[in-house]
Order: C-alpha cells, then sequence, then structure tokens
C-alpha cells in the first residue's frame, strides 16, 4: 500500500447547511437529533444550521456525507459542500469578539 503525502489539495473540509422543520415538538426533537449526530461525527458548529468538519480526503468526505443522508428528518433540507484546505485557508469570516474563530484544522488528524 502506498502513503499518499497529505496536501492542501487533497485534505477536505465538509459543510453541512440545513433547513429542519421545527413547528411541533416532535420535528424540534428531530432536528435537535440530527445537529447531535452532526456532532458526533465531529463536526463543529460555524452557525446555527451550519457544521464543518476536516477530513482526510474526498473517498473520507463522500462516506460521511452519505451518513448524513442518510439521518436527514423528513422535510429536512441539506446540502453538503466540499472544499479543499486550500480553498478554506480562503474564506473571510467576520465575527464579534466574543464570538471567537471559525473552526481551524484540528492539532491532528483522525483518520477512522
Amino acid at each position: 500500500m502506498k502513503f499518499k503525502a497529505l496536501s492542501g489539495y487533497r485534505i477536505m473540509w465538509v459543510m453541512a447547511l440545513f433547513d429542519l422543520p421545527v413547528l411541533t415538538a416532535e420535528e424540534r426533537k428531530r432536528a435537535t437529533q440530527f445537529r447531535n449526530f452532526l456532532l458526533d461525527q465531529g463536526f463543529s458548529m460555524m452557525q446555527l444550521s451550519c457544521y464543518i468538519k476536516y477530513t482526510a480526503g474526498k473517498e473520507h468526505a463522500d462516506a460521511l456525507a452519505d451518513k448524513i443522508m442518510a439521518e436527514v428528518p423528513a422535510g429536512g433540507k441539506v446540502d453538503i459542500l466540499f472544499f479543499t484546505d486550500r480553498q478554506y485557508e480562503n474564506i473571510r469570516s467576520v465575527r464579534a469578539p466574543h464570538q471567537g474563530h471559525r473552526p481551524g484544522k484540528p492539532n491532528q488528524l483522525q483518520l477512522f
């Protein structure tokens, strides 16, 4: 098995953007379960309906997207974006001082 060097062009970020129904107590419960599922998968919340995760490459990102799509609540809308680490470097973020920074690269890449 050959080792492929991890580069800013192979490492991928996965961003899940979603709009879920929350009119009934059951819908709110299911929306919370979906957000908790994303956190359990290692995502970080950027905004209430926008979560992001750093992955080792396209194959891992695709597998993660398949898991997400299987968990979408009825009536929910989810878009999954993929971009390289190099592209993520170019994102411009503005936050109030008390809100901290956008998620950065983890100290150690977790491979599962």
